[in-house]
């Protein structure tokens, strides 16, 4: 009998600086996506943490820590709270299309404004259009990429404001990565728009879950994805509601991340 796919063989990268944690280390476990089962090789590993860029799975494999957890909102049970509301309310004239996931001059251009606001530093902010183009267009898997655009008028389409690199998974929405106006003061709260019109897209789809990628207790980068309940962290025992208990950092935590 022939087995359906081979067993991937993984690979653990040299440490590196931790980009959340103060005088950390990390490093990442990984395997290829390739081959006629990439789809259902990302749909396994997606289930037990592992996160796909271009045609690469991985996850944290960083000795003596476990900081980053994975984390996924439960769509069927997502209920906005007040000011999700209204924020979906008032962001309700933009328009929304799935496009075929090909990179644009557009897109590229809204990138860097967005690295240049929000991550300066960071590890893409040297991404020129070819890179781009990699990060987008080499996928093995289903993908899209999610437009974000100011209403059309007379037929002229309406300029982009933002746009999610999403992988369709057997049992819910991966946002690989985002990016938007952040600079744009007429339009506040656009990434959280795109992570709640993800969700919904995922319910209305019939998916279960919307994977939001890593969390790091304490991080002020990562505390917005905790604003979506109910939210599921994976553990050594499996997927389990977060609570209000797991949000408390221990002071000892509170000030290594200071």
């Amino acid at each position: 009998m022939t087995a359906p796919f081979r067993f991937p063989r993984f690979f653990v990268t040299s440490p590196a600086p931790c980009p959340y944690l103060p005088d950390r280390q990390e490093r990442k476990v990984f395997t290829e996506l390739t081959g006629p089962h990439a789809n259902e090789l990302n749909d396994a590993l997606g289930r037990i943490g592992f996160r796909r860029s271009q045609g690469v799975a991985y996850r944290p494999s960083c000795s003596g820590c476990t900081a980053c957890v994975s984390v996924r909102v439960v769509t069927d049970e997502f209920m906005p709270n007040a000011t999700q509301r209204k924020l979906l309310k008032r962001l309700g004239d933009i328009e929304i299309t799935a496009c075929k996931a090909w990179a644009t001059d557009e897109q590229f251009q809204l990138l860097r404004r967005y690295l240049g606001t929000r991550h300066p530093g960071g590890g893409m902010a040297g991404m020129d259009e070819d890179d781009y183009a990699d990060m987008i267009e080499h996928s093995p898997v289903n993908s899209v990429i999610v437009e974000y655009r100011e209403p059309s008028v007379d037929g002229v389409q309406g300029a982009l404001i933002g746009a999610c690199l999403t992988d369709r998974q057997a049992d819910g929405l991966s946002m690989v990565y985002s990016f938007f106006a952040a600079d744009d003061t007429a339009r506040p709260g656009l990434g959280n728009f795109i992570i709640m019109d993800h969700i919904l897209r995922a319910r209305d789809a019939g998916l279960p879950y919307v994977y939001l990628g890593y969390w790091v207790k304490g991080s002020p980068r990562m505390e917005y994805k905790t604003r979506y309940r109910p939210l599921e962290v994976l553990g050594p025992a499996g997927w389990r509601r977060l609570e209000d208990a797991d949000l408390v950092t221990p002071p000892a935590r509170v000030a290594a991340l200071a």
